[in-house]
């Protein structure tokens, strides 16, 4: 729903600030009197997996292999090729000054398509990302400017060529100076994102938009009026009426509430068109098998979507250094399998390494195909894309970085194919998927030089 020049709304980035209390308010698209738009709005999502692939194995060698009879490692998405484009010849970000630090910059360049600043290497110095880009353009019409989330804790601590540790662990970047931390506990993503309950129906988190705060505050300004000139009495009551508008926004996430729990119960709120699906119930797996958690992780984005809750979101299904899958049948650490050379063994574990992964964002995107949302799917209003910062792990090469692309963009993508011989690179590929997503950009992202328009419907 595109509300940006409506003239009711409040804009998001309003304050409330107290003695010790600032809060940043979600928009709420309940409070716009503006009717449902017909056309549905474009979501994006970037899934990463760190250390390239094995190429050979994941490269279709024609147009009608990517749809027939797809290589092993993209098998997975072969139900729904007719939704996927995958292109050959994108190039990551050349490293040099940085050539020892391969992997503190496959996954900080990824979306930000840029170097960090060589002067500075002791602190975080790189570039927006492009999934911010767009969280600026289009958060302030959700409840959540962006998703951010992870399959492991950013943690790890490295610091090759003398880079910054942050490097190692996030591709999101609010500004050059600010990464952006994700979440790793599905229980916590699902209690951000829809305030659910846990056991015995205790609220395992509070409501972003505490009333209790807000009492206090309000109770603190009163009495502080009293000692006031009327001057600033005057700005007091400026200040009280915005907390009075807060109050009736909180009264609208409330109501956002209970219209979920109805739709739960099969009533559809206004705002939903009447033959989109209901939104999908997520359920927070018991054990620890990685599938079951990337799964939820996906579950979560696809609902965050499907509601509406968010329109970018990005997820990082490990960072580059010692995850193991030991439901593959084997527990090496992926990055101790990249250095494969002539190792058959160790390419045959890299390679279903490489398929469990695709398999997961396949398990994501299918689900989305089969939802309907207004005159098609949710996939068809999104672009969403699976990729790694290096070709392959084992000579840290860059020149043919893998990416698929799922979902129609709202029909601005043209899908079921496979572009053999793409020249562009890292920068490029996101100035255009952002563009294919309707955000405007005064500049291109990273390094970017123009736009793939190849793939454009």
């Amino acid at each position: 729903m595109n509300n940006m020049n409506h003239p009711s709304i409040v804009d998001r980035r309003t304050f409330l600030k107290g003695v010790g209390v600032s809060l940043a308010l979600p928009f709420m698209d309940s409070l716009a009197s503006a009717a449902v738009s017909s056309r549905p709005p474009v979501r994006m999502a970037f899934m990463y997996m760190p250390h390239g692939v094995i190429m050979d194995q994941f490269w279709p060698k024609s147009q009608e292999e990517f749809l027939n009879s797809p290589p092993p490692i993209i098998e997975p998405l072969k139900p729904i090729m007719d939704q996927c484009l995958m292109m050959k010849g994108i190039s990551g970000v050349p490293i040099s000054p940085f050539n020892g630090a391969p992997h503190a910059l496959e996954l900080s360049t990824w979306l930000t398509a840029r170097l960090p600043d060589a002067d500075s290497r002791d602190r975080i110095n790189i570039s927006i990302s492009a999934d911010q880009i767009m969280a600026n353009y289009v958060g302030a019409q959700t409840l959540l400017p962006s998703l951010e989330l992870a399959t492991m804790p950013q943690t790890w601590k490295e610091n090759q060529e003398g880079l910054h540790e942050g490097y190692y662990n996030h591709c999101s970047y609010r500004s050059p100076t600010q990464p952006v931390p994700a979440e790793t506990d599905p229980r916590n993503v699902l209690n951000r994102l829809f305030g659910k309950r846990g056991k015995e129906g205790r609220v395992t988190q509070a409501n972003p938009l505490d009333r209790q705060m807000l009492d206090r505050v309000l109770g603190g300004a009163r009495d502080l009026r009293r000692t006031l000139a009327r001057t600033d009495q005057q700005k007091l009551d400026e200040y009280l009426d915005s907390v009075r508008s807060l109050e009736r926004r909180i009264a609208a996430i409330e109501t956002r509430q209970q219209e979920a729990a109805l739709e739960k119960n099969g009533v559809a709120p206004s705002r939903r068109h009447a033959t989109d699906s209901a939104p999908i119930e997520v359920k927070i797996p018991e054990g620890d098998k990685r599938s079951e958690y990337m799964q939820v992780m996906c579950d979560l984005t696809v609902l965050a979507f499907q509601t509406d809750t968010t329109r970018v979101s990005t997820y990082v299904g490990s960072r580059p250094n010692g995850a193991s899958y030991p439901e593959l049948g084997f527990s090496n650490q992926h990055h101790s399998q990249t250095h494969y050379g002539q190792d058959q063994e160790k390419i045959r574990k890299v390679a279903a390494i490489n398929r469990f992964n695709v398999e997961q964002f396949a398990y994501m995107v299918t689900k989305m195909s089969q939802l309907k949302e207004g005159d098609g799917t949710l996939l068809d209003n999104c672009i969403m894309m699976w990729g790694s910062g290096l070709e392959d792990g084992d000579k840290h090469q860059r020149e043919n970085l893998p990416f698929v692309i799922a979902g129609k963009g709202g029909g601005s993508i043209n899908t079921g194919r496979f572009l053999s011989d793409i020249k562009g690179n890292q920068g490029d590929l996101l100035t255009t998927l952002l563009s294919c997503a309707g955000i405007p950009l005064d500049r291109p992202i990273g390094i970017a030089t123009k736009q793939i328009t190849e793939i454009k419907a």
